[in-house]
């Protein structure tokens, strides 16, 4: 597994609960430092350790914790790259959640050797679609809800995202209600300057 997967919760830990914290996940999770080195490859079961030492930890729940982090990833101000290669799927909610397919492809680009899970959408109607992703290390229907939401945000648009009913598959189901219900957060191609 790809050190930057892993160094996301660590990332995610210490900039929303603090060092002191992170501190305890890394010794929790058994880690062998507590800085997790990004270019660096993991056993495949790490992301899994880590994330359940910081549910622990951090007295919540595992999808509570992947749910945030879902979210952490597309909305927090150092995470802004993330948010970039995301917003480069579509100039709406709609092209985004319709451009999730090609995410792994675009993400290969810049980084060939990430190893992101295959990410598959189906639209079941209008303004209605299931997202699911094939990960083996661990469910990560929580993370894609975070994620979906923050933007769906981002993106000024009022969608319904939760657990996909078993009866759907398993994923997320996103529904549609207003693409444009607020204006939505500023987006250029060109890096902001500061």
């Amino acid at each position: 597994m790809h050190g930057l997967i892993v160094r996301s919760v660590q990332s995610f830990v210490t900039d929303v609960y603090g060092a002191a914290q992170w501190q305890r996940v890394a010794v929790r999770a058994d880690l062998p430092t507590s800085d997790v080195e990004a270019m660096m490859r993991y056993a495949d079961d790490v992301f899994a350790r880590t994330v359940s030492a910081a549910a622990s930890v951090l007295d919540k729940p595992v999808d509570g914790l992947l749910e945030d982090l879902g979210t952490y990833l597309v909305s927090h101000r150092s995470m802004g790259r993330i948010r970039r290669l995301l917003r480069f799927g579509g100039a709406d909610f709609v092209e985004f959640i319709e451009s999730l397919d090609d995410l792994v492809g675009r993400a290969h680009l810049a980084m060939p050797d990430l190893g992101l899970p295959a990410i598959q959408v189906r639209a079941v109607g209008p303004g209605l679609y299931t997202v699911s992703c094939a990960w083996a290390a661990m469910d990560l229907t929580a993370l894609l809800i975070g994620a979906l939401r923050a933007m769906a945000d981002d993106y000024g648009a009022l969608a319904m995202v939760d657990a996909a009913p078993a009866s759907d598959g398993a994923g997320v189901r996103v529904t549609l209600l207003s693409s444009a219900f607020t204006p939505g957060r500023s987006f250029e191609l060109r890096r902001a300057r500061p």
